[in-house]
This record gives C-alpha cells, sequence and structure tokens, in this order.
C-alpha cells in the first residue's frame, strides 16, 4: 500500500497458516499492560489466543481512559488484537470448569495475578495445572515474581520502575525522579515473559531432548526493568560509587546527546574516533575543537563535557537541525530530529516499515495500533482479529470446547 498502513488482507506473513507460531493455543488471563502485550504479540506471531475476563467487567484496562472510542479505551486497543475474548468467573463452579477445558487443551497458561497462594486455592498454580496437563507452559507475570522476599506483592510498572532504579536517574541533573512516560517495566516484563514462551516450547518439542514437558516461566517486573540498567550497573560493579544523573548525556560517549542547532535541537551519536573526526570535518572545526587536547579522545571528552558542548552548540546554531542531519548522515555519522509523536507516526521509514496497522471494528471502524516489529521472510506477523469486545467469544469458544 502506498500508504505504507497494513490492514487484515495485507500482512507482512504470506498468509495467517504461515506464521511462526500456528497451531499454538494460548490462555490469557491477565490485565493491564504486561500480560496483555505478551498475549498480542504471541496472537501476532500466529497463535490462537483466548483471553479470559471478569464477567461485565473485563480487563481493568477498559476502563482507563479517556479517549474512549465508542466505549472501548483506546488504551485497550493499543494491545489486545488477534485475540478472542470469553468471560468467565473462576470462582464459579461451572465457569472454573470450562477454564480447566480450556487449560488442558492449551499450549501456554499466561496468568499475572501476584498471589501464588489465590492460584493454589483456585487449583490454577503451576503445579496443580501442569500436574493435569504435563505439556502446559505456565507463563506468571507479577511485580516481585512469585520467590523472594516481595513475592506476592502487588505491583504497577511506575513502582518497578521506582525500585530498579531508573526513576532515581531520569531527568536533569539536579531534578526530581522521573518516571519514564510509557510503561516500559510492563514492555520489558511481556518481552521476556514471551521470550521465556518461547524457549519453553522450543526445548517441550525438541526432538533432541524429547521431553515433551512444559515449564513455569516466572517474569517479575521489577527484574525486567532492572535489566535496563545494563551498562550503568556495571560501572557501579566497577566503582561502587553511584551513577550521576545525567539528563539527555551517555554516561561514557561524548557527544551522544541532543545538541541544539539554529532552529532546534538534533541528535548525534558519536561513539568512535573515526566518528568524532568525520564530525568534527562536517562541522568545519578540523583546526579548532578537532586538535584542542581536552576533546582528543572520547575520555577525555567526557571529563570536558561541560566545555565541549557549548563549543559544538556554537558552530552548530548557524544552520538547522535538518540541514545538519542531511550532513551527517551523508557520510555515515548517527544522527537524527527529535520527533513529536504525531511526526514519529509519519515518519516515511516507519511507514515505509509498516509500522502501523489498521484493523475494522463493528463498533468503532478503522483501529489503528503499532505493528509488531519482528520482521521475517518468509513469513513473520499477521493481524487477524480487531481487539475484541468484553465476551465477543462466549458462545464461539464453548461450542469449540462441546465438540472437543
Amino acid at each position: 500500500m502506498g500508504s505504507g498502513i497494513l490492514t487484515p488482507n495485507e500482512t507482512r506473513s504470506m498468509s495467517p497458516t504461515d506464521a511462526p507460531l500456528t497451531g499454538v493455543r494460548v490462555v490469557e488471563m491477565t490485565e493491564a499492560l504486561a500480560g496483555p502485550f505478551c498475549g498480542m504479540t504471541l496472537g501476532d506471531l500466529g497463535a490462537d489466543v483466548v483471553k479470559v475476563e471478569r464477567p461485565g467487567v473485563g480487563d481493568q484496562a477498559r476502563k482507563w481512559g479517556p479517549p474512549f472510542l465508542e466505549g472501548e479505551s483506546a488504551y485497550f486497543l493499543s494491545v489486545n488484537r488477534n485475540k478472542r475474548s470469553i468471560e468467565l468467573d473462576v470462582k464459579a463452579a461451572e465457569d472454573h470448569q470450562v477454564l480447566l477445558a480450556l487449560l488442558e487443551r492449551a499450549d501456554v497458561f499466561i496468568t499475572n495475578n501476584p498471589r501464588m497462594e489465590s492460584l493454589e486455592r483456585l487449583g490454577l498454580d503451576p503445579k496443580s495445572l501442569r500436574t493435569r496437563s504435563p505439556k502446559l507452559i505456565y507463563a506468571a507475570i507479577s511485580g516481585y515474581g512469585h520467590t523472594g522476599a516481595k513475592a506476592g506483592r502487588a505491583g504497577y510498572d511506575v513502582i518497578a520502575q521506582g525500585e530498579s532504579g531508573l526513576m532515581a536517574l531520569t531527568g536533569e541533573p539536579g531534578s526530581g525522579p522521573i518516571r519514564f512516560p510509557t510503561a516500559m517495566a510492563d514492555i520489558s516484563a511481556g518481552l521476556y515473559a514471551l521470550i521465556g514462551i518461547q524457549a519453553a516450547l522450543y526445548a517441550r518439542d525438541n526432538r533432541a531432548t524429547g521431553c515433551g514437558v512444559g515449564q513455569f516461566v516466572d517474569v517479575a517486573l521489577v527484574d525486567a526493568q532492572l535489566t535496563w540498567l545494563a551498562n550503568i550497573a556495571g560501572t557501579y560493579f566497577a566503582t561502587g560509587e553511584r551513577p550521576p544523573k545525567l539528563g539527555n548525556a551517555h554516561p561514557t560517549i561524548a557527544p551522544y546527546q541532543p545538541v541544539q542547532a539554529r532552529d532546534k535541537p538534533l541528535i548525534v551519536g558519536i561513539g568512535t574516533e573515526r566518528l568524532w573526526a568525520s564530525f568534527c570535518k562536517v562541522l568545519g572545526v578540523e583546526d579548532t575543537i578537532m586538535v584542542d587536547e581536552r576533546f582528543a579522545t572520547n575520555p577525555e571528552r567526557n571529563r570536558h563535557r561541560e566545555e565541549l558542548i557549548p563549543l559544538l552548540e556554537e558552530v552548530l546554531a548557524r544552520r538547522d537541525a535538518e540541514a545538519w542531519v542531511q550532513d551527517l548522515v551523508a557520510v555515515g555519522i548517527p544522527a537524527g530530529p527529535i520527533n513529536f509523536v504525531e511526526e514519529a507516526l509519519t515518519d516515511e521509514q516507519i511507514l515505509s516499515r509498516r509500522m502501523v496497522v489498521e484493523l475494522e471494528h463493528p463498533a468503532i471502524g478503522i483501529v489503528r495500533s503499532l505493528a509488531n516489529p519482528i520482521h521475517m521472510s518468509p513469513a513473520g506477523p499477521t493481524y487477524r482479529r480487531y481487539p475484541p469486545r468484553l465476551g465477543e467469544h462466549n458462545d464461539e469458544i464453548r461450542a469449540e470446547l462441546a465438540t472437543c
């Protein structure tokens, strides 16, 4: 399509039956973001995902707004495509049996109930379910995981961002802690759960081992968020010192941050000495900044960052950001603009990569969401189902169980 937007009949996969996880059956009993995101990604990759929701209430994210589109939360719509919805009161005997019947036929169960005791009372804990169905892969996503001193505590993304050390590092020096605007702990936990599920599916079905047995995948938001410390944690382990808050600057590379041009900032990433030399040539400072001993190497540029950046910005102020970006990119220097959301979502590169999906919803009309960023050849993600209305597939799913 010329618009760069994907529709259900024009996916990046050859056909829905070619998707990598076609034939995998998933029961997702989660709410909010981490679990639904994991379930949606499995659905994008071809799995049949049944979303179990509380009767009359559903996923709590259905009420998170505004905005709402014909009563449907935009938040919910963003992370629940490629699923079918069934309402079940898991504490009621009949509905409980329906859930167990679904799980006996499932390959994967995803839950985000933080308290194992509650799951045990319902017979929905890993031991009980995998006794009934040894091949089942049980994926639990929670705030703190199901082991350790804080196991069982409720947790949301913002708590994980705080406890993991990330919020204390976010923002400009001297400012208070800043929450990252997207729920990155939720997304990270959903992705790690996805990786664990796929690894467990492979291990279960690997002919070399032939075990045929599922696994318990236990992912915590705090653990997932902690991994974002990455090189920052490495610096702490090496020095024992608390990392400073650096704002937009990189802790070990300079310049690697936004810099101000005449009209607005642009971003540059000068990760090697070769790039530094090329950068200086584009700016025309080979005989000044480039030969200054304070900026001769990356370690020296880091030590003298506060002196370096104003000197660079004095030069950059002579032209607009887009002109600099074009010249820098032309010689292989990583550089780019700082986009607003509407600019990012309409960027020619994003559209050419088919990163926006359109699905026809019976109550809303066209619903747009972000595509799956996994590009595979010849067969990859597919977009088959709009985000379901609460209980939309009650009869369909019960009928399927009756015929099994």
